[in-house]
């Protein structure tokens, strides 16, 4: 709702607010799968979007982790390069083993390392992820957020909706705070999460 958006290579942006602020809409209409009502969305040239989102559905349960990633043979193409796919698996905290498990046998937030592995080996520049961390305990999310810091540091930009506060402050350099459909703030992340009358108005203190 009246609302204007700039984002420039490789920014980090964090969007945080409630549920049912508007914040997977917004991604939605960034990434064009939902048109906007008015108003319009422009993507730049040469841009190579990859799109992480929570729909677990995505994955076929009876294929095992290793034939998701790969289909055949056993190396995958990660972001211009090839990697066996047990050391890609393990970037993502999975041990060997699991490699011949089905997807069905994986818990919550192993299906979303799973989601994450997938989508972080593609080629991109820019990197559209729906709450990464959910699922993720301290350490599997240290890891997944490093691997995104470094793509960003490589020039990859980066736009995340994410629940935790620890987190937007550690790896977002750029806040959008929303409520009821409403942009409230869009500044530095530290400026914003100081604020306390933006953090009132978004139900995060």
């Amino acid at each position: 709702k009246d609302f204007s958006l700039r984002v420039l290579k490789g920014n980090r942006i964090g969007i945080v607010g409630p549920n049912g602020s508007g914040k997977t809409t917004l991604v939605k209409l960034l990434t064009q799968h939902l048109a906007p009502d008015s108003g319009f969305v422009r993507l730049g040239k040469n841009l190579e979007m990859a799109y992480f989102d929570q729909n677990r559905e995505m994955l076929d349960p009876d294929k095992t982790l290793w034939r998701t990633l790969c289909g055949e043979g056993d190396h995958i193409y990660v972001r211009g390069h090839y990697r066996h796919v047990i050391a890609y698996l393990k970037d993502f905290l999975f041990k060997p083993e699991q490699a011949q498990c089905p997807v069905a046998a994986l818990s919550g937030g192993e299906k979303n390392r799973l989601m994450l592995a997938v989508a972080l080996a593609k080629q991109s520049n820019f990197l559209v992820l729906d709450e990464p961390t959910t699922g993720l305990d301290f350490r599997e999310c240290a890891k997944v957020m490093n691997v995104i810091a470094e793509l960003n540091a490589c020039g990859t930009t980066v736009i995340m909706v994410c629940h935790d506060m620890e987190v937007v402050a550690d790896y977002a350099k750029r806040v959008i705070a929303m409520t009821a459909g409403q942009v409230v703030a869009d500044g530095e992340t530290f400026a914003v999460l100081r604020d306390r009358d933006v953090l009132a108005r978004t139900h995060l203190l």
